[in-house]
């Protein structure tokens, strides 16, 4: 079943500031397998970011290649995400529905 990708639009005046430095994102907690780029082999990882839009703020945990991550990022650092997307998802467990949107940028870049 294929997923559906969303292009994430952001207003100009979006700011991100980083919440969490990046850690390897975990496909099988079972085996502590790290989750990989399915086209590039990549190394994936995740990190929480604070989206400050028109006067509130969001938490958000993204999701963003190891080659997208700038040197020297730590939290509180003002960033900007390249190519953001959404990606709803549903599964059930143990007869529970699960659902959520997971977040893909490209890149983060530090803001000077």
């Amino acid at each position: 079943m294929a997923m559906t990708r969303i292009r994430v639009g952001l207003l100009p005046s979006t700011q991100f500031i980083a919440g969490t430095l990046p850690v390897p994102k975990i496909k099988d907690p079972n085996t502590g397998e790290v989750a990989t780029d399915r086209d590039t082999g990549e190394t994936l990882h995740t990190l929480t970011v604070f989206l400050m839009e028109e006067g509130r703020a969001e938490q958000m945990k993204i999701t963003v290649p190891e080659s997208g991550l700038p040197g020297g990022l730590q939290p509180g650092m003002p960033v900007r995400v390249a190519e953001l997307f959404a990606t709803p998802w549903a599964r059930l467990f143990n007869g529970q529905l699960s659902d959520g949107v997971a977040y893909r940028a490209a890149a983060l870049e530090l803001v000077k």
